[in-house]
């Protein structure tokens, strides 16, 4: 019996390692020392499994995944002596084990290994699954052909550290086959979008992000059928096992990216450079990208998009629970004042943007102006023979000042027009758009119509005001003595009736603008640079859009703007007096032709596409610089959007130790109460209450 004994202290000893380890580094005791507690009797620190699980398992890390208490099943492998502590010896052993390459496994093995004499019996495995899984799991039959071929014989009957190893490797795998043949009871190869969730919440749970998680039952959308094939669930398994190498080759494909951006295409190009084969085939590569533009479909993401999917500590909600108890606690009147601040702070900014954009094409929209009020079909009655002789001649005659002749009413009154314009096309196109983020092209010129017919109750004010001020320059060098008016003795002149003189024709240009612009913006952004909730367009995007989208808008309804401002310009002495819409359109195009009609379109365009450039890029540029207080700055960089998996803490090894072990069953480690009692109990003395017993 002496001989078996020392048998097995040297087999111990062999495995375990030396009882006191050789140097045990300062960060090390460091973290033993912090969470130690003092023997009462003997003065010896050591670590109770309560101080272990603070050693191990900080409470400021997240463990929404993997329950905090389930990291007390590593005491058992911390304590070597099983005295119910841990010594600085014991945690130097410990933090050394972790320190190897293999940790994960070997720390599953010595769980498993009872007697710790370098193999795991049949009879200590079975006991031990049995006492953590949960009662209402789908069952695993340890006599399948699988076990057995791993176990062996019941000669046999025990595995040592690699084989134990290698069975762990596949164990999942056969979890899920076992589940799918358990659940299909039809044997037609296909089962239930919730049965597939249950599979995956039983057996990958702690491996996957919320994101995953919430949205399983879409994985029959991948296919016609509205069922999970076993190919599906397959390709499923094969995705999230390689996780990290995904996510290399997510990384690398996105870098080389001129958007940081890759479609399914470039995924799989990059990784057939990775790998040595083709690893990934195209249902998993769809199955990956199916889950990662869930939000809205994309055909090009970024590693923000892929986080969602690759980062198990990924969360659906926002913030943690400390932030979202204190929002909670916020009264209706609270938030509602909270919300009031942030839109108006928003519409400031807004203001700002839109008075910076109208200042910067003023002078373009003066010289349209002038070139609009021109009469006569002659050469010789003109003023002005081109957009650019006019230019020259307002700064000749005027001085650079007379370029900006009204442009205080244009800066006060661009905040609301704006803000009218970009609101109430929101709320059409929302009125109208499907819950698949869908609308139908009748509609979006109907939300941008409305919108450009509502902004009239404050362009036509503005726009009477700013012409009569643009043009009173050159009258002033054509008419004698005539005198400078100001914006204040315009209005009480016309009066509230006479602001709104020529609102017809305002209303006429203003609403086909509108109903062109916002539609083209919208699918300018969309179809052409791909924009979506998973893509965020540059400023460069945006200005190319905003100035393409304004180009036709700008220029078809220019024969509305013609008419507009011949009505609300104050006619000079010897000039046709027009009565209305109808009689203007008449005369002018009896008096001057049809190319009176589209007079100043090249400076309308020159103008509403720079001015919408203008105004996004300083809109932008305030947003970044300014900042609403309390909001937190984005990220400045999405490749940090997935964590970094590495740290010297002993949590990170420890938590994926964990992960292997709850391939086994998701509540490994948490003991039922009770038959009367619901729920689970953490215990660290588990092991010496199982009926698990050393030799």
């Amino acid at each position: 019996m002496s001989k078996v004994a020392s048998v097995k202290e040297a087999v111990k000893e062999t495995l375990v390692g030396s009882e006191e380890p050789e140097q045990i580094s300062t960060p090390t005791k460091a973290r033993f020392v912090r969470y130690a507690i003092k023997d009462a009797e003997t003065g010896e620190s050591y670590l109770g499994p309560e101080e272990f699980v603070n050693a191990v398992a900080p409470p400021s890390e997240d463990f929404h995944k993997i329950k905090r208490e389930q990291y007390s099943i590593l005491f058992n492998i911390a304590d070597r002596k099983g005295q119910g502590k841990v010594t600085l010896a014991d945690w130097g052993y410990f933090e050394n084990l972790l320190s190897k390459p293999d940790a994960e496994y070997e720390i599953a093995f010595r769980i498993f290994d009872v007697d710790r004499l370098g193999s795991v019996k049949y009879d200590d495995f079975r006991k031990l699954y049995e006492l953590n899984k949960g009662p209402e799991n789908i069952p695993f039959d340890w006599d399948s052909e699988w076990a057995r071929m791993h176990i062996g014989s019941k000669t046999k009957h025990h595995l040592d550290y690699s084989q134990f190893a290698q069975m762990l490797r596949g164990l999942q795998d056969e979890r899920v086959r076992q589940a799918f043949q358990y659940l299909d009871k039809d044997g037609d190869g296909y089962i239930e979008p919730e049965e597939f969730q249950r599979i995956i919440n039983e057996t990958s749970r702690h491996k996957l992000s919320d994101h995953l998680l919430e949205n399983l039952q879409t994985l029959c959308n991948i296919s016609q059928g509205s069922k999970v094939s076993y190919a599906n669930v397959r390709a499923f398994q094969n995705v999230i096992k390689e996780m990290d190498l995904v996510e290399l080759i997510v990384r690398q494909a996105c870098s080389k990216s001129k958007d940081g951006k890759i479609t399914r295409t470039e995924f799989l190009n990059q990784a057939s450079k990775i790998t040595r084969f083709s690893l990934f085939t195209p249902m998993e590569a769809d199955i990956l990208f199916h889950f990662a533009s869930l939000d809205e479909p994309s055909g090009r993401l970024g590693l923000k998009d892929f986080a969602k999917v690759l980062d198990p500590s990924w969360r659906s909600r926002v913030g943690d629970d400390a932030s979202r108890a204190v929002a909670a606690t916020k009264t209706k009147t609270q938030q509602f004042l909270s919300q009031s601040l942030e839109s108006a702070y928003g519409f400031a900014l807004g203001s700002i943007a839109g008075a910076f954009g109208a200042f910067m094409v003023y002078p373009i929209d003066l010289v349209k102006t002038r070139m609009q009020n021109q009469r006569g079909a002659n050469p010789g009655q003109r003023l002005y023979n081109n957009s650019i002789d006019c230019f020259k001649k307002v700064v000749r005659n005027e001085g650079f000042r007379g370029l900006y002749s009204g442009v205080l009413p244009q800066l006060v009154g661009v905040a609301p027009e704006k803000a009218i314009k970009l609101t109430v096309n929101d709320l059409v196109r929302k009125q109208f758009t499907d819950k698949n983020g869908n609308i139908h092209w009748a509609a979006e010129l109907v939300a941008g119509g409305t919108a450009g017919g509502c902004q009239v109750v404050f362009t036509n004010p503005l726009e009477i005001v700013k012409i009569r001020l643009q043009v009173q320059g050159e009258v002033a060098k054509s008419v004698e003595g005539a005198p400078r008016r100001s914006a204040m003795w315009i209005i009480r002149n016309l009066g509230l009736v006479g602001l709104y003189k020529g609102a017809s024709a305002c209303l006429l240009r203003d609403v086909p603008f509108s109903a062109i612009y916002f539609p083209t913006y919208s699918h300018l952004k969309k179809d052409l640079f791909g924009e979506s909730q998973t893509k965020k367009l540059g400023i460069l995007q945006l200005l190319t859009a905003g100035a393409i989208a304004g180009m036709p808008a700008a220029y078809l309804t220019t024969p509305c703007d013609v008419i507009k401002t011949r009505l609300q310009v104050e006619a000079r002495k010897g000039d046709t007096q027009y009565t209305g819409l109808r009689h203007a359109a008449k005369t002018i195009w009896k008096e001057e032709g049809f190319r009176a009609f589209f007079k100043g379109g090249p400076a309308r365009i020159f103008r509403s596409s720079p001015q919408f450039g203008f105004t996004l890029a300083a809109y932008e540029l305030l947003q970044t610089s300014l900042p609403y207080p309390g909001n937190k700055p984005e990220a400045k960089s999405v490749t940090s959007t997935l964590r970094e998996k590495t740290s010297e803490t002993p949590f990170y090894r420890s938590r994926n130790a964990l992960k292997i072990l709850l391939d086994f069953d998701e509540n490994f480690g948490r003991v039922p109460l009770g038959p009367n009692e619901k729920g689970w109990k953490a215990l660290p003395g588990w092991m010496a209450n199982s009926g698990v017993k050393s030799a």
